[in-house]
């Protein structure tokens, strides 16, 4: 199976989503983070690698970097690149040896990645996506949870379980 790619345009995203948007206005490193969290759980439901991308192009003398943020990777690009630039040249790049999909909802964007081969999402998408994996996950969790509810009888020894249940039963 071709591993996937899923690159995230991180500030269109964040102005598409209206609670991150509205976390935006009063600090947009809350949202950075708050995006990557949501984006951290769905890597760990969908087992695919994620690239979170934020435009460092305005930032003078900006280097760009990498964070591996838990389990998915943080590009700030450098000066003079865009997300939308780097996005292009990883999906180019990529779409021959992996299977790629962008979110973003910049149409330019998408038809941009279109032509390289790659899918794309919307954020709209992506966002329904993500609930849907939530659903999952907390379904999941209460099925494990129900199955490994521990009793004393169930880590007793069998003739110490048998004595007290034989102990129960006398006493009714």
């Amino acid at each position: 199976m071709t591993r996937e790619y899923l690159l995230v345009d991180g500030y269109n995203i964040i102005f598409a989503w209206p609670e991150l948007r509205e976390l935006s206005k009063d600090n947009l490193e809350s949202a950075r983070i708050r995006l990557a969290d949501i984006l951290c759980n769905y890597q760990a439901f969908r087992k695919n690698e994620i690239i979170l991308v934020f435009d460092g192009h305005k930032s003078k003398g900006n280097l760009g970097s990498v964070i591996h943020y838990n389990n998915i990777d943080i590009v700030y690009t450098k000066e003079a690149q865009s997300a939308d630039q780097f996005i292009e040249a990883v999906s180019w790049q990529m779409a021959k040896d992996y299977q790629i999909r962008v979110a973003t909802s910049d149409n330019l964007e998408q038809t941009v990645i279109l032509a390289q081969g790659a899918a794309r999402m919307s954020a709209r998408e992506l966002k329904s996506e993500i609930e849907i994996a939530e659903k999952d996950i907390k379904e999941t969790y209460e099925k494990k949870k129900d199955k490994t509810r521990n009793s004393l009888m169930d880590n007793l020894p069998p003739e110490m379980a048998k004595l007290l249940e034989q102990m129960r039963l006398d006493d009714t």
